[in-house]
């Protein structure tokens, strides 16, 4: 199901031009030209994913907007637009829940980011079809029963209420950002925001920028001040995800957030203080990027004070069947189709294999298998399409031409994708114009095939 995005914006030709823009990228896009047919809408349509919204609107202020798509019983990511930036406004909106800020005029693919990063981030944090699910059990608790899962929680549970800086190490698809959820979640900053910022989804370029924010008159097109990351977390946590990624140098500017508890916006000359926690995270053995020249060793040791590192699940084959029981329950729930079950053989193939993309493929296989099957039916291995891995024992693929093309198809392309890559030195943006891809699709790619 496509996600669905309320627009809120009284000028009709920008409200299409968005509605144009957004439909292209995949989303469902409904328009309300004022605060009390977007509160019309909210109370009425359940349907919907995200809320992109104009501050000045003809009957009101979209915080009026933003307030309700928070109240709601599962609050809405929402995205507040503006001709009038100012960081007031912008540090109010992100306190009281705005998922982030944009000035116009803007990129429409920055656009886009924010918006996919705010739809997965409210998935995560809502069970709504996150890469770990959370779970009320009193206290939230993590989905898991390996021994190497319960230490996990409880470092994290351990160092909830500090101010530490945190660093999480594991595979993609792990659960890392949500790991960072739920430490946000335990501590006493639960109640201020969390912000992610994946270091490796925006070109390098633009980091610095997202990051800490730009002065008005900073740079041709800057014409109003924007804040960045740090400042609009206020006292809440900044997640950095793949900080492996970053730059080298950038990684001085966030060596002296964390000594200094500081940083300058671009054209700017005032240090503005910083009081939100940072964690990190990254699938790279940041050492190794060290002894390699591409991390900073004085940033590594100030990250690494209390890492905590998510085995691959692979490695915690125990939490595969719990984790497999919760996905089938939940898109059996989203797909309306009741009794639905695993097989036996399901269930011992799937404790079998070993997830090469971990806990995001094993979402990703039950919800395709889900789609696939009947009402009142059992799930069979037929219905799952895993290429990536192995089986112990035995294998569930298939030697059609069509399994072999795939596979072929595959290879090919991780080859070309780590062939671009070691030409540009890593620079995806190079890499995704020399593959003759969109940015968006290379990175796409990087992920699912584990690059």
């Amino acid at each position: 199901m496509m996600p669905r995005i309320l627009i809120v914006e009284d000028k009709s030709t920008l409200a299409h031009m968005l509605a144009k823009s957004l439909t292209r990228e995949g989303f469902e896009i409904v328009i309300a030209p004022n605060v009390s047919e977007a509160l019309r809408r909210l109370s009425t349509d359940n349907s919907l994913s995200l809320v992109l919204s104009d501050l000045k609107l003809p009957d009101g202020e979209g915080l009026a907007v933003l307030k309700a798509a928070k109240a709601r019983a599962i609050p809405l990511p929402f995205i507040m637009m503006t001709a009038f930036g100012s960081i007031d406004i912008a540090v109010r909106a992100v306190k009281e829940g705005a998922y982030n800020f944009i000035t116009k005029p803007f990129d429409i693919d920055h656009l886009v980011r924010l918006i996919r990063e705010a739809i997965s981030q409210s998935s995560t944090t809502h069970d709504r079809g996150g890469i770990l699910p959370l779970k009320e059990t009193g206290n939230i608790d993590m989905i898991g029963k390996s021994p190497a899962w319960f230490e996990v929680v409880h470092k994290a549970k351990r160092v909830a209420n500090m101010k530490t800086t945190v660093l999480i190490l594991g595979e993609s698809g792990t659960g890392k950002e949500l790991l960072a959820h739920f430490i946000h979640n335990q501590s006493q900053r639960s109640n201020e925001p969390f912000l992610a910022f994946n270091c490796s989804a925006i070109p390098k370029d633009l980091v610095e920028n997202e990051l800490f924010g730009h002065e008005k008159g900073a740079f041709t097109g800057a014409g109003e001040l924007k804040p960045g990351r740090f400042e609009m977390a206020g006292s809440g946590t900044i997640f950095l995800d793949e900080i492996g990624d970053m730059d080298i140098s950038l990684q001085a500017k966030i060596l002296r957030v964390i000594q200094e508890n500081e940083f300058v916006r671009i054209g700017g000359t005032r240090s503005i203080k910083v009081d939100a926690r940072l964690i990190a995270a990254s699938n790279k053995d940041l050492k190794q990027e060290v002894d390699k020249g591409s991390f900073r060793a004085d940033l590594f040791y100030r990250l690494n004070v209390f890492p905590i590192h998510i085995p691959p699940l692979r490695e915690r084959v125990e939490d595969v069947e719990p984790l497999a029981f919760y996905y089938l329950s939940f898109f059996s729930k989203e797909a309306a189709k009741h009794d639905i079950k695993l097989s036996e053989e399901t269930l011992k193939m799937l404790k079998s294999y070993n997830w090469p993309g971990n806990v995001r493929e094993l979402r990703n296989a039950i919800e395709r298998a889900v789609i696939l099957c009947e009402s009142s039916s059992m799930i069979g291995v037929e219905l799952f399409d895993l290429q990536g891995g192995t089986v112990k024992g035995s294998s569930i693929h298939d030697n059609s031409l069509q399994s072999v093309s795939a596979k072929a198809q595959r290879q090919a392309e991780i080859e070309k994708i780590k062939e671009a890559l070691q030409k540009t030195g890593g620079n995806k943006t190079k890499a995704a114009e020399l593959l003759k891809i969109s940015y968006k699709t290379l990175f796409n790619k990087i992920r699912d095939y584990n690059i």
